[in-house]
């Protein structure tokens, strides 16, 4: 499987049953595909969707019907459509159980970098300061390095998008715990060594005496 896959597939465990979930776009929307549906999750849209589903049947798509990225989506049965105010009063509220976003940088305090690079034509926010403020879990999914630089760096050097410590980052490499102590190493890829991790990694990562291999469904 290639690298979004693996990040996907393995950020789904994390998905609990019954939870209200946004995801964010790119690489955190395909999540959707590996949660089962009998898990009960409803997942959101900022835009004013709650109960996505996938992607239509080609033919059947719906102007009307998008995610927050502009694209289409099916509803689950018992799918509701809201206003923009509601949707992100649930939100600031802190009724959403899980957000999943994406990312350009993660330090060593846990702190996301996702919305702006400067210089660099930036539509908007979106939802992201919201979402990673106000989600009661904030999961990272990522690509570990990009152009042989490291995504999980020391200190963030782009704009934060958030204070807030994020709870879990995901890369094709490994899961990353941010703590008070530091950023724990709890798991590593399938076939990935704890020192090939350290070698993709710019921050200091705190190793367990073991790190066990991802296990993906």
């Amino acid at each position: 499987m290639n690298a979004k896959e693996l990040i996907a597939r393995r950020i789904a465990q994390e998905i609990a049953p019954g939870t209200l979930v946004n995801l964010g776009i790119g690489l955190p929307s395909l999540v959707a595909r590996y949660v089962p549906a009998e898990r009960g999750v409803f997942f959101q849209a900022e835009n004013g969707v709650i109960g996505l589903g996938g992607l239509p049947p080609e033919g059947l798509e719906n102007p009307s019907l998008t995610d927050a990225g502009a694209g289409f989506v099916a509803l689950v049965p018992g799918a509701a459509s809201i206003d923009s105010a509601m949707s992100f009063a649930l939100i600031r509220g802190g009724h959403v159980d899980a957000t999943v976003l994406g990312g350009l940088q993660v330090d060593e305090a846990g702190q996301l970098a996702n919305w702006m690079v400067p210089g660099k034509m930036v539509p908007g926010m979106g939802g992201a300061m919201d979402l990673a403020t106000g989600a009661a879990r904030v999961i990272v999914g990522m690509q570990h390095s990009v152009r042989g630089e490291s995504k999980i760096v020391r200190r963030c050097t782009l704009p934060l998008t958030t204070l807030r410590r994020v709870d879990l980052v995901v890369t094709e490499l490994a899961v990353i715990e941010p703590t008070d102590a530091g950023l724990v190493l709890r798991e590593r890829a399938p076939g990935v060594s704890v020192e090939a991790v350290l070698a993709e990694t710019e921050a200091r990562l705190i190793v367990p005496a073991e790190v066990p291999e991802m296990v993906l469904a």
